[in-house]
C-alpha cells in the first residue's frame, strides 16, 4: 500500500541491457548473408510510437479485427478460461488489451510482462487506479528467447495472454519452442493467443506497406536505433522499405533495401552493400486455422478452441496447458 492507503503496482526489472552483447548480435547479423536484424530493434521509443500509429491506419487490420473478435466472442471465451487465475500479459505494452478483458476473465492477479518496466510504469499506475482491488505486478523480461517467470508471479493456475499476432514474428519452429515454454509456465492454466490468418495477398501487403509510409518510417527508424547501439553510420535516405508476402514460407517479410552501392562502418567492422541488397528486418507468419491448432497440440496443449471474426481473417485460440 502507498502512504495514501491505495494499492500500488509492484515492479521487477529482470532484463538488464548488455550493450556489448547487443553490439555483437547486431554486427553478426549485418555481416551475415543475407544481412538480418532482430525485430526487437524496431521498438525503440520512437519505433514504439510509430507502431502505435500503424495500428490506426486503415490498411492495418489486425488490431481492430482482434478487438472486434474479442467483443463478439468475449462471453464464450470467458466460459472456457479458468476464473480467478493469474492473468499474465506477454508483451503488455500499454496494457489496454488485457484491461478490456478484466470484467470477463475476473483474474485474481494481473502480471504485465514487457522488455522494460519503464514502459509499463505509467500504464500500470493508471490501471491500478481504475482497478484498485486487483493485485498488479510489472515484470521487465525479454521472453523472446527464454520464458521463465519469477516466483513473485505466484502459485496456482495462470492464464497467459499473448494477443496481437506477435507469435508471427517467430518461425513455426521457433514458435513451437516458445509455445512449449508457455505451456510449462501456465501451471495448469492455459494460453489465450491471437493469430493472424491467411487472407488475400493484396490485403496482407497493404497492411505492411501503407500509403502514408508510416510502416516505412517504422522500418527505417531501425537504422537510427542501430546507429546508437552499434556506433554505425547508416544514412536513412540510402535505404528503401520493402514488404512482400512470401507464399512458400506463408509470411510477410520486411526488408530494407540499399538504394545505391554503399559501405556501412562501425567500430571494429564494416559491411559493403550492393545496390538493391537487403537487410531482413522482420517476419510475420500467417497461419491456416487448422495449422496453428496442430502447432498448439504439438506443444502439448489440449482442448484447443478457436474463434474467428466474420471474414475469417484473425483467430483467438484458447489452449489448456
Amino acid at each position: 500500500m502507498s502512504p495514501t492507503g491505495l494499492r500500488q503496482p509492484r515492479f521487477l526489472q529482470l532484463y538488464h541491457e548488455d550493450r556489448a552483447a547487443l553490439r555483437e548480435e547486431l554486427a553478426g547479423g549485418l555481416l551475415a548473408t543475407p544481412a538480418r536484424t532482430s525485430p526487437k530493434y524496431l521498438y525503440d521509443p520512437l519505433g514504439s510510437r510509430l507502431f502505435d500509429a500503424i495500428t490506426e491506419l486503415p490498411e492495418y487490420y489486425p488490431t481492430r479485427t482482434e478487438a472486434a473478435l474479442l467483443l463478439m466472442h468475449g462471453a464464450a471465451i470467458a466460459r472456457e478460461v479458468p476464473k480467478g487465475a493469474t492473468l499474465v500479459d506477454l508483451g503488455a505494452g500499454n496494457c489496454e488489451k488485457a484491461a478490456r478483458l478484466f470484467g470477463l476473465l475476473q483474474p485474481a492477479r494481473y502480471v504485465a510482462v514487457d522488455i522494460s518496466v519503464d514502459y509499463l510504469n505509467n500504464a500500470l499506475q493508471c490501471l491500478q487506479r481504475q482497478f484498485p482491488a486487483l493485485d498488479m505486478l510489472g515484470v521487465g523480461l525479454d521472453f523472446s528467447s527464454q520464458l521463465t517467470l519469477p516466483p513473485e508471479v505466484g502459485e496456482g493456475p495462470r492464464l497467459l495472454f499473448y494477443p496481437g499476432s506477435s507469435i508471427g514474428n517467430f518461425t513455426p519452429e521457433e514458435a513451437l519452442v516458445f509455445l512449449r515454454q508457455v505451456r510449462a509456465a501456465a501451471q495448469g492454466g492455459g494460453l489465450l493467443i491471437g493469430v493472424d490468418l491467411l487472407k488475400p495477398t493484396d490485403v496482407l501487403q497493404a497492411a505492411y506497406d501503407d500509403a502514408l509510409g508510416v510502416t516505412a518510417a517504422f522500418n527505417k527508424n531501425l537504422l537510427l536505433h542501430i546507429n546508437r547501439v552499434l556506433g554505425s553510420d547508416f544514412a536513412v535516405h540510402d535505404w528503401s522499405h520493402v514488404a512482400f508476402f512470401n507464399a512458400a514460407a506463408s509470411r510477410i517479410e520486411m526488408h530494407l533495401q540499399a538504394r545505391r552501392e554503399l559501405t556501412v562502418r562501425w567500430p571494429g567492422g564494416e559491411r559493403r552493400f550492393a545496390q538493391g541488397e537487403r537487410i531482413h528486418t522482420e517476419n510475420s507468419c500467417k497461419y491456416a486455422l487448422a495449422d496453428f491448432q496442430t502447432l498448439l497440440a504439438a506443444a502439448g496443449f489440449t482442448r484447443v478452441q478457436a474463434w474467428t471474426d466474420e471474414r475469417g481473417w484473425f483467430a483467438m485460440y484458447w489452449a489448456q496447458a
